[in-house]
């Protein structure tokens, strides 16, 4: 079986965000790393090569050039090459542009498998997955805990909210994998060295065969029409409790319409 890993390269989450002029967000003017629940995903690739059910990973990630970082943390966690999609047309790219670059890449490269963090950490919408799925028209399974080969099919356990369910799927597939699939493994320091030397290959819109008019904010059904700080956080309410705390208490939830 071989996979191929989507990664994104995400702000720290510590550090200011800032907002360019054109609405989208100034990732060269602020520190970014692997987003951490991609790592889990990048884990479960890395337990299914140990359990012999597959033999090739690649990481696959879309971004400017500071993006390769996202990479290389990948494959010093273990994987066998990375492929970064780099095109200045790319910048500014909704859910649904970025779904086509990666469905495109993904077609590119070849894999019986696609897995996939639950969500970025900077956007947080949980819907690329399903989308790169639909692009492949291949099943799509969320929310996976745990991962084994069954035969031809892949069993796949998820978890929601309100069920926990095993399903098998049949490759081709995408699955997007949980932060409750396991803690992922921190990389050595002689696997970070390795990681250095494997490769990355960079291909352009072109290289794709992606019309730079089909992607970028002009092609994004969506965009950024205002933004403005955070208000400061205000001081909160203090209830010394003088035999009344519990009414107190009360009557604040329900002026702030919590209850």
């Amino acid at each position: 079986m071989k996979i191929v890993v989507l990664v994104k390269h995400v702000p720290e989450p510590t550090a200011e965000w800032r907002l360019a002029d054109d609405g989208t967000l100034d990732r060269g003017a602020v520190d970014g790393r692997l987003s951490e629940l991609d790592e889990y995903a990048v884990e479960q690739a890395l337990r299914l090569v140990e359990a012999g059910a597959a033999t090739d990973v690649t990481h696959l990630t879309m971004g400017p050039a500071r993006a390769v970082d996202a990479l290389r943390k990948a494959l010093a966690m273990g994987g066998d090459r990375g492929v970064h999609v780099l095109d200045d047309a790319i910048h500014g790219s909704d859910a649904v542009a970025t779904s086509l670059v990666l469905a495109t890449a993904v077609r590119k490269a070849g894999c019986d498998l696609v897995l996939c963090g639950m969500a970025a950490t900077d956007g947080e919408m949980s819907v690329v997955p399903v989308m790169v799925a639909d692009r492949l028209g291949v099943p799509v399974v969320t929310h996976a805990v745990a991962l084994r080969a069954d035969g031809a099919d892949l069993a796949v356990r998820r978890e929601t909210d309100e069920v926990t369910e095993e399903v098998a799927v049949a490759v081709p597939a995408v699955v997007s994998v949980t932060d409750r699939s396991g803690e992922a493994r921190y990389p050595s320091f002689r696997n970070i060295v390795m990681a250095k030397k494997k490769p990355v290959t960079t291909w352009s819109l072109a290289d794709l065969g992606l019309p730079p008019e089909r992607v970028g904010a002009a092609a994004s059904a969506t965009a950024v029409r205002a933004a403005r700080p955070r208000p400061p956080r205000e001081a909160g309410t203090v209830i010394t409790d003088e035999g009344d705390a519990a009414v107190r208490l009360a009557e604040f939830l329900i002026a702030q319409k919590l209850i």
